[in-house]
């Protein structure tokens, strides 16, 4: 990890953020003298399940996977954070450890604002405590749809929907490829199957020239069948 250079606050999260955007330019001020920025290189940890949690982060560049450990270290990813996400912060607000590990996964430009600050917005900002309420709302209504698709969904529904999922949330490259760098162990945790369950998916995918496959990387050729597998349930 290495320091660098704050970026103000006004001038990162205003674009990407509705969240931010309520506060005002002396909350500005004060979030940005109380916040401490890193760069975190592929791999690095931002914070552990189970650990104190003193304050929350907010992402300013690249890709950071949430995921919980079950059994024999297997891990489940939960979420993704990318710019203008903030993650730890309900954690911060139930006042118990992070209930989830912070791990990068494309090299990202993560700031951490402390605890206090945050209670400070909450108790003097309604318009922000609102949409604080509102996010954890939904993020709680991702995690409700979740459980409910592991439950009743078959892993060729599941893997489909995470494909369109990934595809919404990230965007594509220049070549046309899924914009977030994923392993496909990563991909099994995230579908909540076997790697090799995975990949036998990927395989079949691509003989019905659904995806294109090149090493880790994946295109969608054909996003409305696919969409149409996700919801066969």
């Amino acid at each position: 990890m290495k320091h660098r250079k704050n970026i103000e606050c006004k001038y990162c999260t205003l674009k990407t953020s509705t969240l931010f955007e309520q506060l005002t330019e002396e909350e500005y001020a004060l979030l940005n003298y109380d916040k401490n920025c890193q760069t975190y290189k592929r791999g690095d940890f931002i914070f552990h399940e189970g650990n104190h949690a003193t304050g929350f982060y907010c992402v300013n560049e690249g890709i950071v996977k949430m995921f919980k450990t079950g059994t024999e270290g297997r891990e489940q990813i939960i979420a993704f954070a990318k710019k203008g996400d903030i993650i730890g912060y309900r954690s911060v607000l139930s006042k118990e450890t992070f209930c989830s590990t912070a791990k990068v996964i494309s090299e990202a430009f993560v700031c951490f604002i402390p605890a206090q600050r945050l209670f400070k917005l909450v108790e003097t900002n309604h318009d922000f405590s609102l949409k604080l309420i509102q996010q954890a709302c939904r993020e709680l209504g991702t995690a409700n749809k979740y459980i409910t698709d592991i439950a009743q969904k078959t892993v060729r529904e599941r893997l489909a929907e995470v494909l369109i999922t990934l595809l919404e949330q990230f965007g594509i490259n220049e070549d046309g490829y899924l914009n977030i760098p994923l392993t496909r162990e990563e991909l099994a945790n995230l579908v909540g199957t076997a790697t090799e369950s995975v990949i036998r998916m990927l395989s079949q995918f691509k003989s019905q020239e659904l995806i294109e496959l090149k090493g880790r990387k994946i295109k969608v050729l054909n996003e409305k069948e696919l969409q149409m597998i996700s919801e066969q349930f």
